[in-house]
């Protein structure tokens, strides 16, 4: 093990140095990743209006539980591969990367056929109304066709930022939203597609950015990988899955969110003076802005995993504890950031997203500044339930990851309406993210005084041979 660590540079860089050099990769390929969909909202907004809008905020839970199942066995297997290395096993973190492989194909080619077959009960079910099912139904059978190749390139940019090699794992993401932002203009106003176009646009850039991450399976660093390693391995599934819960339960309960906020929108919606459409298509614009916010901060997360991770595995828990209060600090300054943007400057980034009347302006405003009120505090909860996954814990992640979707903002969204009306939808928000918050660090100061007895008696056992 101590082989291991002189070897890898995770186990003695300084930390701010190791931080930036994973974060910033990161925080780029995640910000790419939310591009998909919002270069689509944009372009979709100036070229069909808020319908489409609509329609692309009602098909976002299929790519959120797409990504849940992409991190699912990414993060699951990075983090698993991550501790391996940090053990000095580097057979078993070459079985992890071939069956995490394995794994993202099945699951993905799965997920997609299951889109074709029951989409038009899952639209009805995301809370689409009449006039937006055909946009969902156009957009989202074709974007099903890339789900499979989402899933792979994210599950191996995973795998290359563990293995070392951040700039890899983010050009994997870049090189599909950069011809996905050339194509979108040209079907939407040239070839008059609509979100068909849009739809294709995306599409196509998966494709490339997933022939690129295979690439990566030539490149490993730290392991060779061989033919044997690319098989199925159910007690290696198991420990994938069990380590990429708590990331993926938090993508499923945003889908679950999703759904439930898209159909109480457009119940309240219809007794108040904005209708059905107005509130679903600022709910989308709001969530999609907010998830670039969540981009960088997830990314910041992402980043410090394999540092995280790597020394756990190798019992250097100073550098664990310094790299997960780095990773908060870094978290404050972003969100605070996003809080500034979200109060100050609200209509000017709903105007990117396209024209509406006054009554759409008024909504989409209050919308963004109510329910992302308590935004500064999201991230420290994100930060932390990836950190039980790195060292090996994720039912404690997995609980924390449930707190505030599903513990808290779904009863939050049920109970508050039924006082407030539409309004109360928003005011769940910020109370979600103050009881979540509260959460988190009770669970993070239980485990960070956990982690400090360990380094005494670790000091204490040294002094003693």
């Amino acid at each position: 093990m101590e082989q291991t660590m002189i070897k890898n540079p995770l186990g003695y860089e300084k930390i701010p140095k190791l931080l930036k050099s994973f974060a910033i990769p990161s925080i780029i390929a995640m910000l790419v990743s939310s591009l998909y969909n919002i270069v689509d909202q944009i372009f979709i907004g100036q070229g069909v209006g808020y319908l489409g809008n609509a329609a692309t905020n009602v098909s976002y839970p299929l790519t959120t539980i797409c990504l849940a199942i992409a991190l699912l066995i990414g993060i699951g297997s990075a983090s698993n591969f991550s501790l391996s290395l940090g053990g000095g096993d580097k057979e078993k973190a070459a079985k992890i990367t071939g069956n995490a492989v394995c794994m993202m194909l099945m699951f993905g080619i799965i997920y997609a056929v299951v889109i074709e077959i029951f989409l038009l009960p899952m639209l009805n079910a995301f809370g689409s109304t009449p006039d937006v099912l055909p946009y969902a139904q156009s957009y989202t059978r074709i974007t099903a066709i890339g789900m499979p190749l989402l899933i792979v390139t994210n599950g191996i940019s995973n795998l290359a930022r563990a293995d070392g090699s951040p700039k890899y794992s983010m050009t994997c993401m870049l090189i599909g939203a950069v011809i996905n932002t050339i194509l979108d203009p040209v079907f939407i106003f040239v070839f008059h597609q609509g979100v068909a176009g849009a739809a294709w646009a995306t599409v196509i850039g998966q494709f490339f950015s997933f022939l690129f991450a295979l690439r990566y399976l030539r490149k490993f660093k730290s392991v060779e990988l061989k033919r044997e390693h690319f098989r199925l391995n159910l007690r290696l599934c198991l420990t994938t899955v069990t380590l990429g819960m708590s990331n993926s339960l938090n993508q499923v309960a945003l889908t679950v969110v999703q759904i439930v906020m898209n159909n109480s929108l457009t119940y309240y919606g219809a007794m108040s003076v904005y209708g059905k459409e107005i509130p679903l298509a600022a709910c989308g614009i709001v969530m999609k802005t907010n998830a670039i916010l969540l981009a960088v901060i997830i990314g910041i997360s992402q980043g410090s995993q394999p540092i995280v991770g790597f020394n756990y595995g190798a019992k250097q828990y100073q550098r664990v504890k310094d790299t997960y209060k780095l990773a908060i600090v870094c978290n404050l300054v972003v969100s605070a950031i996003g809080f500034i943007l979200f109060q100050f400057f609200p209509r000017q980034i709903i105007s990117l997203f396209g024209t509406g009347d006054e009554a759409y302006f008024e909504f989409s405003v209050k919308f963004m500044r109510i329910f992302l009120f308590m935004v500064i505090a999201n991230g420290v909860q994100l930060i932390s339930s990836n950190f039980f996954s790195a060292i090996g814990k994720p039912l404690k992640g997995m609980i924390l990851s449930l707190t505030r979707q599903v513990f808290f903002l779904i009863p939050l969204i049920l109970i508050i309406p039924l006082f407030m009306g539409i309004d109360g939808i928003m005011f769940a928000g910020p109370v979600a993210d103050t009881m979540a918050f509260i959460a988190t660090v009770v669970l993070i100061s239980f485990e960070m005084r956990l982690i400090s007895r360990m380094q005494a008696q670790q000091k204490a056992g040294s002094s003693t041979v």
